[in-house]
């Protein structure tokens, strides 16, 4: 059984994960949400790793694509 569904369709090589690494280092410590912070880290992983499925190795784009806002998290 996975531990998050969202890695249910296959692996990151070394460079990807990296980069999947270092944009969600980045995304939390800019939103500094302390309340419902599982749920917020989880929105933000699972949003990085799907630009990551879609071929992006930028650290700072997959960061771009993370929620900024607790607003954007909800969405």
């Amino acid at each position: 059984m996975l531990i998050d569904p969202s890695l249910e369709h296959g692996v990151f090589g070394p460079e990807a994960t990296a980069a999947i690494g270092e944009a969600f280092d980045a995304a939390c410590k800019e939103l500094h949400e302390v309340g419902q912070l599982q749920m917020v880290r989880k929105v933000i992983a699972q949003r990085i790793i799907a630009a990551a499925r879609g071929g992006e190795r930028d650290p700072v784009r997959l960061r771009a694509g993370a929620p900024q806002t607790r607003r954007e998290v909800r969405s």
